[in-house]
């Protein structure tokens, strides 16, 4: 492993990991099976993200979990600079992605976009962000948790 390498995996090792509630536990669920899924109302049958227990549609409490191409566009994105979190500012600037997903356009997720899953926040070059641009998920594990990431999708 090299100096650099080291340095990105020990910062890795600080960062804020997600705190599941019971609401959103299935979401982490399928993230450690690899899996990008999405909350759905099993009586109107819409999606909806943040999950939570009542659909705003039609006020059913029953839901379901589908699975989703884990495919989608660049909506938005920053490039957060210092000063931040000691474990953030070791990789700054870096890629935050708002993500449009191509199963449910109305859904966007936030996450990184990076060059692999495991790679460092900051590996993709600045100039290759385009509002509009490709996507794909990837899952990395961060502190025991499968996080979620974007890679851009080969054309």
């Amino acid at each position: 492993m090299t100096i650099a390498s080291e340095a990105a995996a020990e910062a890795a090792a600080e960062l804020l990991l997600p705190v599941p509630d019971a609401d959103g536990a299935p979401f982490w669920k399928y993230a450690a099976r690899g899996e990008l899924r999405v909350q759905a109302c099993a009586a109107c049958g819409r999606l909806r993200f943040p999950p939570r227990p009542c659909c705003p549609h039609c006020r059913s409490f029953d839901s379901e979990w589908r699975r989703m191409s884990g495919r989608g566009r660049i909506w938005s994105y920053v490039r957060p600079h210092p000063p931040l979190l000691p474990a953030y500012a070791a990789q700054a600037p870096y890629n935050v992605i708002l993500v449009e997903l191509a199963d449910a356009p109305h859904i966007r997720l936030a996450g990184n976009l990076v060059t692999s899953a495991d790679a460092p926040l900051d590996s993709v070059d600045p100039g290759r962000l385009r509002i509009g641009a490709r996507v794909q998920v990837v899952f990395t594990e961060t502190g025991g948790m499968a996080v979620p990431r974007w890679i851009l999708e080969k054309s």
